[in-house]
């Protein structure tokens, strides 16, 4: 396996296909959800509407996490740490249409169509793409040294539809300089090796499943939107979109390189049935199932964290790093030394050929070829004459 990207994925600009469309539809509320909720407005009113940090990073951890938008637009700014009583209003869009960003984030604000709730007026939803636009460029035009990258106005509009957009600017303000900041660098170098914290988890904890997907050369890129948009592109679902989020607010910045490794794990019968090439497993990863436990898929991710250090993790990396530049090293010398030997081979075929030639073509030789060529010539004018006297052409 290729650990790190391939040379068309370390490229500066990485491009994310279409994104899929986000299913709104509301389910009915389960006797769980019921009670967490209730207990979530207790709360409430017990400490005035102010959870203390710690209790509300473990409600939004927890099964169903905030349960409701309702919910969560009172405390999804919390779990940021975001003031919302000292709001900036937000500029026009005018005012920044001329940034340099400002063509390519118009653009993909359009191609984010698929990520807003069907059926809403026509009106609501240019002013809601209007404020999208405003919102992106907001953040990258207060920070210069961040870097918009495609995927980003997937996270801005999740927060956009559940908290309002001066609530989501100061939200993805906050996001944007801590847990974004390595996909927001010039480059995507940083977060390409960031990525591939998912193989020392997926090697300790199923070794076999790490070798099989070492020798198909799966790379990282089938992960990559899942990271940059905390997986907000690649689900169908809104209800599991604004679950993960609740999770990924009330944790640490790395967690989602975590549930990757839990979704990877979780499908190891089904990959390993899959042919062991980068073709095969590529496209079986890169596409979410839909009916992915979430849940349970969560608590492995956390129990993962608490397994894992980071500096385990990291060393790991290097060591994995480290072989596949030596093997890349030996490859690239039997290459060379191939190359040598065809040349080796070519000139050793054209001297012996300058040395034949000559011995070859010698007077004796020449009459000889010559007098062949004459007979050659003399029955195949025969034959043709016979041909032609019996009406045969």
């Amino acid at each position: 396996m290729s650990s790190t990207m391939s040379g068309d994925e370390q490229d500066d600009e990485i491009k994310i296909d279409q994104p899929q469309e986000l299913c709104f539809e509301k389910s009915p509320e389960s006797n769980e959800e019921r009670e967490k909720r209730l207990e979530i407005e207790r709360l409430l009113q017990e400490f005035n509407g102010c959870l203390p940090i710690q209790i509300l990073q473990e409600i939004a951890r927890s099964d169903h996490g905030l349960v409701t938008d309702e919910l969560r637009r009172l405390l999804w700014p919390q779990l940021a740490g975001v003031d919302t009583t000292s709001l900036d209003p937000a500029p026009s869009l005018m005012d920044l249409q001329t940034h340099p960003e400002y063509q390519q984030v118009v653009l993909d604000v359009n191609r984010s169509l698929k990520r807003f709730p069907p059926g809403i007026p026509y009106e609501q939803r240019i002013a809601l793409q209007d404020q999208l636009t405003v919102l992106i460029l907001r953040v990258i035009k207060k920070y210069p040294n961040l870097r918009y990258y495609q995927g980003y106005h997937d996270v801005a509009v999740t927060f956009l539809l559940v908290v309002g957009e001066e609530v989501a600017f100061a939200v993805m303000e906050e996001l944007s300089t801590n847990h974004f900041s390595e996909c927001m660098q010039e480059t995507m170098e940083a977060t390409q090796k960031r990525l591939m914290f998912i193989w020392p988890i997926i090697d300790f904890e199923n070794p076999q499943l790490f070798k099989f997907l070492q020798q198909s050369a799966v790379g990282t890129l089938f992960a990559l939107p899942w990271y940059l948009t905390w997986f907000g592109h690649s689900l169908n679902s809104y209800k599991d979109v604004v679950r993960l989020y609740d999770y990924f607010l009330a944790s640490p910045i790395y967690m989602p390189i975590f549930v990757t490794a839990a979704i990877i794990l979780h499908r190891t019968e089904d990959l390993l049935k899959a042919d062991c090439d980068m073709a095969s497993v590529h496209c079986l990863l890169s596409k979410l199932p839909d009916d992915l436990p979430f849940e349970e898929l969560l608590k492995t991710s956390s129990i993962l964290y608490n397994k894992y250090s980071l500096t385990v993790i990291e060393k790991h990396v290097e060591e994995l790093v480290r072989k596949e530049k030596l093997q890349r090293q030996i490859e690239e010398r039997r290459i060379q030394e191939r190359r040598k030997q065809i040349a080796r081979n070519a000139r050793n075929g054209s001297n012996n050929l300058s040395k034949w030639l000559p011995q070859m073509l010698t007077p004796k030789s020449m009459i000889v070829t010559t007098a062949f060529s004459i007979l050659v010539g003399i029955c195949a004018y025969y034959y043709k004459n016979q041909y032609l006297s019996a009406g045969v052409s």
